[in-house]
C-alpha cells in the first residue's frame, strides 16, 4: 500500500471513489449520492480542489488503485488559521480492516504537523461509526461535543460526535 497526495492526474479516480463512499455509507457524508451524480463537471471541481491552497487530500493505493482518501483543509482566516479540519475519509469496503485508514489518517496527522501554523485538527463523525470513531480515538482525538440530528436521511437521523487533536499546546 501507497499514501501519497493526490495529483491532477488522480481526478477521476477521486470521484469514482467518492461516488462509491456516498453510495455505501450515505450516513457518513452530509452529501448524497443523488445530488453528487446531477453535478455539472464533477471531476473539474475535483481538479480545482485537489490544487486549492491550505487543502491537502491523501490517497491510499493497492497497486495503482485509488482505495481510500482523506481530505485536510486548512482555515483560511487569520483568526482560524492554527486549525485544520478533516473531511471525507472513507476506505473502499473490500480493503477494510487492513490498516488502510490509521495509514491516511497518520499521514494527514504527519502533513499537519509539517506545516507550522497548524496547531490542531478537528473533525467531525457520526456516532453509529464505531470503526472510526475507535480509530480516531487511537491515534489522540478526543471528543468536546455532540450534534443530535445532524444528518437526516430519508427518516431516520444521525448524529455527530465532533473530536479535536491538539498538535501543539
Amino acid at each position: 500500500m501507497d499514501i501519497r497526495l493526490l495529483e491532477s492526474s488522480d481526478a477521476k479516480s477521486y470521484w469514482d471513489l467518492r461516488l462509491e463512499a456516498l453510495k455505501n455509507n450515505p450516513e457518513a457524508f452530509s452529501s448524497s449520492y443523488e445530488e453528487a451524480i446531477k453535478r455539472d463537471s464533477p471531476v473539474e471541481t475535483v481538479l480545482k480542489n485537489l490544487s486549492s491552497e491550505g487543502t491537502f487530500t491523501f490517497g491510499a493505493f493497492n497497486d495503482k488503485e485509488l482505495i481510500g482518501v482523506v481530505t485536510l483543509v486548512q482555515e483560511s482566516t487569520s483568526k482560524l488559521h492554527h486549525r485544520a479540519n478533516i473531511f471525507a475519509m472513507y476506505v473502499s469496503s473490500k480493503f477494510r480492516g487492513l490498516g488502510v485508514g490509521k495509514a491516511l489518517i497518520s499521514a494527514v496527522i504527519n502533513h499537519a504537523k509539517s506545516i507550522e501554523t497548524i496547531e490542531k485538527i478537528n473533525l467531525e463523525v457520526i456516532t453509529t461509526n464505531d470503526t472510526a470513531r475507535n480509530l480516531y480515538t487511537k491515534m489522540g482525538f478526543k471528543t468536546y461535543g455532540l450534534e443530535e440530528r445532524a444528518l437526516k436521511i430519508k427518516n431516520e437521523y444521525y448524529d455527530s460526535e465532533y473530536m479535536v487533536l491538539f498538535l501543539k499546546r
